[in-house]
């Protein structure tokens, strides 16, 4: 397996052209506007040193130091904050050479929900919070999967998406959006060995290319051909047959369609 080579990162580059223009903020309110997240803020602020916090979009942000989390995620669960919904990270390497790291809180009983925001260097790791929350188990496993963030303590991190041998991951900034050097000849290596990689071609990875003259890797249906068939002189139309069940008569719903049209 050829190991993954960097690529240059797209949060240098510059999405807009005008240097003057300002992407608007979603606006933020104070904390003491709301009296439910004022008590649930000042509960917290007894336990952990809250960095900064502000209401957006009708929910509680909170920014903790990393090391915090489980003390933080156990004052708001003792608050009535006893769901965990989500958790993930956001690559910020490029632009602040670190990850944050969110947690996504509701309270169903006040009908509330609470974020919280920690950062940490991408040679650092973040404690598990499956012991508070078996839904953080998958969560968490996916952020290792997809980032590379190591979760200190989990009961069985190892990738969940992608397979145990892949290369790199997938949702940092700097993975290519059509895949790397793993991803064009993962399944080829992986089902036939490398010495066929010249006879079969790297993998297709643009999702929106669909070449209707390929008999190698398109689904011609109606016109089906053998593998490798030259058809540039023209093809036939091949009869597509239905199956027939004791519940069901494809081949009569199909007449049935055509005649309705």
């Amino acid at each position: 397996m050829r190991k993954y080579t960097p690529k240059d990162s797209v949060q240098k580059k510059a999405y807009y052209t005008d240097r003057f223009w300002v992407a608007p903020k979603v606006p933020t309110s104070s904390v003491a506007t709301d009296e439910s997240f004022s008590a649930t803020l000042e509960s917290v602020s007894k336990v952990v040193e809250v960095k900064e916090s502000y209401i957006q979009l009708s929910q509680m942000v909170l920014k903790i130091d990393a090391k915090d989390n489980i003390k933080t995620l156990q004052a708001l669960k003792d608050d009535g904050y006893d769901m965990c919904s989500e958790l993930s990270a956001t690559d910020y390497l490029a632009r602040d050479g670190e990850f944050e790291i969110f947690y996504q809180m509701l309270s169903v009983s006040k009908a509330k929900r609470v974020r919280v925001l920690c950062r940490i260097k991408p040679t650092e790791a973040i404690e598990s919070t499956v012991p508070l929350f078996k839904s953080a188990n998958f969560a968490e496993r996916e952020m290792y999967d997809m980032f590379g963030i190591y979760v200190n303590n989990h009961p069985y991190l190892k990738r969940l998406i992608m397979p145990d041998d892949w290369s790199g991951h997938p949702l940092l900034k700097t993975y290519p959006l059509q895949g790397d050097e793993t991803a064009s000849w993962y399944e080829v290596d992986k089902i036939f060995g490398k010495e066929y990689r010249d006879v079969i071609g790297p993998e297709n990875r643009d999702p929106a290319k669909i070449d209707r003259y390929d008999t190698k890797r398109f689904s011609r249906v109606g016109y089906e051909v053998g593998f490798g068939t030259d058809i540039s002189q023209g093809e036939s139309e091949t009869k597509i047959e239905y199956s027939t069940t004791i519940l069901v008569d494809y081949n009569k719903s199909q007449k049935q369609l055509k005649e309705r049209k």
